[in-house]
């Protein structure tokens, strides 16, 4: 049934006259009676009029490294609906193999007069990369948010998982199910949520396992399926039980290296992904994986950037989420 402004005003306690008053922008209405108008009008799902709808207060980029790894879609996705529920419009900037690079982009935002910028595992986390390009937004007064990736002298926010908790989680559950050869396939080490992993991964082997050196229990490839692949084989060869992988796409790579080589997953090998991605658990087996708390720190990028955006700075200090293992189906006893 369609709404009337007798519906209205029956929801709202005014008279009609006040609602039609509303509706079209005329004077002589209070601040709450107009309030208690356009409330009516949402619970009743009556379409607000375009001089009622609220105003963007400012555009805000988001720029990611890609958009193929599902974790990055799901970090987007959080940020962009609590920078629209905010009143801020979001921009994506999403970039791809030989497309427009994270500097580009930035000069794109900037041109939009942006009125802050998040970096979603950018160029900040690589540490072969120099600061001084977000040294440069921070010169000229824009607000900007790090996430997941420090880097010593920049001048902003900084919002991360806990790398270190999430290997002790995987080694630990790994440990109670009697594997003693865990191995670690991680991303490029020039990335600062690979080193972290690793150290925390060296320490783990060091303290539980009385290993003193890492060197043939970790692979470097990529973040990817086919960087999965390639380190299971050389773990494999060496004889592991078990592969932490640093991403979700890795753990699947690892998993169908196995099948090749006529191993099952989880009899013969138990594997331990990272980030919880989207369609995780319905994989076959089920990934065992450390969650990313996406939603959180989401929330606590954009939250971050509006305080430096009011003029309120927040802590330099890195701000840490705990990830969670979720144990499922790749993961059991030793062979």
């Amino acid at each position: 049934m369609r709404t009337r402004l007798t519906d209205l005003a029956d929801q709202a306690g005014v008279s009609t006259a006040t609602v039609s008053r509303v509706l079209n922008g005329k004077p002589g209405v209070s601040s709450q009676a107009r309030q208690a108008v356009i409330t009516a009008m949402d619970l009743l799902g009556y379409e607000r009029p375009d001089k009622l709808r609220p105003r963007s207060t400012g555009l805000v980029g988001l720029v990611v490294p890609e958009l193929s790894n599902p974790v990055f879609p799901a970090f987007a996705q959080v940020i962009e609906s609590v920078l629209t529920q905010r009143g801020f419009t979001p921009l994506l900037c999403a970039q791809q193999p030989g497309g427009t690079t994270e500097d580009q982009y930035v000069e794109i935002l900037l041109d939009h007069d942006v009125a802050g910028i998040i970096f979603l595992s950018g160029l900040h986390a690589d540490t072969q990369q120099p600061v001084d390009r977000y040294q440069a937004l921070r010169g000229r007064g824009l607000p900007i948010v790090l996430v997941n990736g420090s880097a010593p002298g920049i001048d902003a926010p900084t919002v991360a998982a806990d790398d270190t908790v999430a290997i002790d989680q995987a080694m630990r559950h790994l440990l109670s199910l009697g594997h003693r050869r865990i191995g670690l396939a991680i991303g490029p080490e020039r990335f600062v949520p690979a080193q972290r992993k690793r150290r925390a991964f060296a320490e783990a082997l060091r303290e539980r396992l009385d290993v003193a050196d890492d060197a043939e229990h970790v692979v470097s490839t990529l973040f990817t399926v086919e960087g999965g692949a390639t380190a299971a084989h050389e773990l494999l060869d060496s004889g592991h039980t078990a592969i932490i992988c640093g991403s979700d796409l890795m753990a699947l790579g690892v998993i169908r290296t196995a099948r090749q080589r006529g191993l099952r997953v989880p009899e013969d090998l138990s594997v331990v992904g990272f980030d919880d991605s989207v369609l995780i658990g319905f994989t076959d087996p089920p990934l065992t994986t450390v969650r990313q708390p996406v939603q959180a720190m989401g929330r606590a990028a954009v939250a971050a950037l509006m305080s430096e955006m009011s003029g309120t700075p927040t802590s330099r200090n890195e701000l840490l989420f705990h990830p969670e293992l979720i144990v499922r189906g790749s993961t059991s006893s030793a062979p």
